[in-house]
């Protein structure tokens, strides 16, 4: 398998590191020669939402990138991926995000939780995370919740958590990712 990563801006390194651990072929997207790679998934990283967006439009990426996703590419976003595919972004998947949810970098924190479909619990780093305040679809289903708030959904090839896990040891959530990618 041959993995994207949006490398425009935010934590995108630490999710190329994960995969290629994991054996998995990666290569990074700056610009629209590198979209049409060959690729079998992409990864949304965090960082900044508003400039990710910005980049995207800037070149020449929103709409490639929009309409492989809505053709079916399997697609990870964490954080301010998740931001990025809401309703409002690139509006591919049917949620609506709340942004910087848990506050300023201060509000960062590390808990444990459970992701339907992944297995036992799991360690979640949330920093300046979102969270899904609202589910505009029956097609998308919830996966996590921590405090009473969405914190990982799926929607069909589209998945998303509010927290880092490429910032942790465990792979369990890359690989619950790249088997959407291999039953594509």
């Amino acid at each position: 398998m041959r993995i994207a990563v949006l490398a425009l801006q935010g934590a995108f390194i630490e999710h190329e590191q994960r995969l290629q651990q994991m054996g998995m072929e990666t290569f990074e997207v700056r610009q629209l020669a590198d979209w049409l790679q060959p690729k079998d998934g992409l990864i949304l990283p965090g960082g900044e939402s508003t400039v990710q967006m910005r980049l995207l439009a800037q070149l020449g990426l929103f709409e490639p990138v929009r309409d492989a996703i809505l053709h079916g590419l399997p697609v990870f976003g964490t954080c301010a991926g998740m931001i990025l595919l809401s309703e409002g972004y690139l509006s591919t998947m049917n949620i609506h995000v709340r942004r910087n949810a848990y506050g300023r970098q201060l509000g960062s924190f590390h808990t444990e939780g459970c992701v339907k479909g992944v297995g036992g619990h799991l360690p979640m780093t949330f920093i300046r995370a979102p969270y899904i305040d609202k589910i505009l679809s029956s097609d998308c289903q919830v996966l996590a919740e921590v405090d009473g708030h969405i914190v990982a959904a799926q929607q069909n090839n589209q998945f998303v958590t509010s927290f880092h896990p490429e910032l942790d040891s465990d792979s369990r959530i890359h690989q619950h990712f790249l088997r959407m990618v291999a039953g594509r």
